[in-house]
């Protein structure tokens, strides 16, 4: 990940921000030079996969500004029937503002005062601003939750369209700026909050040592909006008590997304984690394309398309590259993250908004023959100074476990399975990239790429692994 390395060093004084943009909270399209495109580029690293193949021959390009509200993003879910809500061009770019799905931990910091995410988490006894939240049915028939039923969590915003993208099309995303979502409350001017969420879905839950052994526990962290210290720390902590929301309905654990938090109910604990300060890597946890096998797909398990890999890497100077599998293609990016480690260990990140500014490059099927990007159909990952591919359990889910994928996904995971993908992928990374016999492949996979766990978390449970371009003869950036 291309990381800024000017920034301030972390301390408790406080910066002033930068005021929110609030003119810019429309669509907003302008026509620029296409030598306007180098600006963004810088933050690129110049050795690539596919860079040195695109020609764009436009005079112009446009970058279009969208919003997150309740009228501009999803909740919990990607479908093939989604509207767009702009269609752009290859090499257009897109500003997205993205709303983390926990902000309700603490409406106060996160939640107040910010027209857009007021908007997305509306809920009083007669409406919610958005209704539908998961993939679920609409009238709550499975498990009472409500709209969606929670069967899938991320506020993501779009879909955004690319012209001409068709199945069997590949998708490079360019990530050329990721920026903190600065707290709107005058109470806490200057800083940006997150919330970690030791949740009954972590790896953790069932291995407690301390009683209560079942617990779920909040951590508010705190980061400042401006961007100049590089790091997070710790706010307060509260144990989850039931909650009931607006519409009457009692959540004894954290079961639906955005149910509003009565911190009269919980006992925060602020002095935690003392003298500790935890690097940030700003980043989108979920980003992918609409996939094909099913009209409406739960967000939380990632696939071929992409979706929810929560991979730290996915930030400012990363690209990605998704198979196109609808018209359109159809991006959402979502689940914005402050920071997380390999794993995702307790359930979530720092789960907190973001901003992105993205660059959209199609590469049509007909040109790819003979190109790194031939037969590609999993998301790949290029940073300045590396390859990395995902592995999950199930490379496509939705079609190795039939109609009742999206259930079964989530007893049917292991690490095992995500690495033996892992190690398939890297295999057709480096046969087809690089020219290599699969004896080669093999050994240079021992000695010299590393394999990690990305997720457990998720369903779908990742790992990905790590190769270094140095290692062929191309020079770092």
């Amino acid at each position: 990940m291309n990381h800024d390395h000017d920034h301030k060093a972390c301390s408790d004084g406080e910066l002033p921000a930068k005021a929110p943009d609030t003119g810019r909270r429309q669509f907003l399209q302008c026509g620029t030079l296409a030598g306007a495109a180098a600006a963004f580029g810088s933050t690129i690293g110049a050795a690539s996969l596919a860079h040195a193949q695109t020609a764009l021959t436009r005079s112009t390009i446009s970058h279009y500004h969208i919003p997150a509200s309740d009228k501009t993003i999803h909740w919990g879910y990607f479908s093939k029937s989604l509207k767009e809500l702009v269609t752009v061009e290859s090499g257009d770019f897109v500003t997205i503002e993205t709303i983390t799905h926990h902000a309700y931990d603490d409406y106060e910091r996160m939640i107040k005062g910010d027209p857009g995410a007021e908007s997305i988490y509306y809920w009083d006894k007669t409406r919610k601003g958005v209704n539908r939240r998961g993939a679920g049915p609409m009238d709550a028939s499975l498990f009472g939750r409500g709209a969606g039923e929670g069967l899938g969590v991320h506020i993501c915003t779009g879909p955004v369209a690319v012209k001409d993208a068709q199945p069997g099309d590949i998708l490079e995303v360019r990530i050329l700026d990721v920026k903190l979502r600065p707290c709107a409350n005058p109470k806490y001017k200057g800083k940006s909050f997150g919330s970690n969420a030791a949740a009954w879905w972590g790896f953790h839950y069932k291995d407690m040592i301390e009683e209560p052994k079942e617990r779920e526990v909040i951590t508010i962290y705190e980061v400042d909006a401006a961007g100049e210290r590089n790091c997070a720390k710790a706010v307060y902590n509260f144990r989850w008590v039931p909650q009931t929301d607006p519409s009457g309905v009692l959540h004894k654990t954290i079961d639906y997304p955005g149910v509003p938090v009565d911190h009269s109910l919980v006992q925060e604990n602020f002095g935690i984690l003392k003298n500790v300060r935890v690097p940030i890597r700003p980043h989108f946890g979920t980003m992918g394309l609409a996939p094909a096998e099913a009209d409406i797909v739960d967000s939380i398990p990632p696939s071929y398309t992409g979706g929810n890999i929560d991979n730290w890497r996915i930030g400012k100077g990363a690209t990605m590259y998704y198979p196109v599998a609808v018209p359109g293609g159809l991006l959402s990016v979502g689940d914005p993250h402050a920071s997380q480690g390999d794993s995702e260990l307790c359930g979530t990140a720092i789960e907190c908004s973001l901003t992105g500014t993205f660059q959209l490059i199609l590469h049509k099927k007909a040109a790819l023959a003979g190109t790194a990007l031939e037969n590609l159909n999993y998301p790949l990952l290029e940073t300045q100074d590396e390859f990395i591919v995902h592995g999950f359990s199930f490379a496509n889910y939705l079609a190795e476990l039939g109609p009742k994928a999206q259930s079964e996904i989530y007893s049917k995971s292991s690490i095992d399975l995500a690495l033996r993908d892992a190690f398939r992928k890297m295999r057709h990374f480096l046969m087809t990239t690089q020219g290599l016999s699969e004896d080669e492949a093999v050994s240079l996979m021992s000695i010299a790429v590393d394999f990690g766990i990305t997720q457990v978390v998720d369903g779908n449970w990742g790992t990905h692994a790590i190769v270094k371009k140095s290692l062929f003869g191309v020079d770092e950036a």
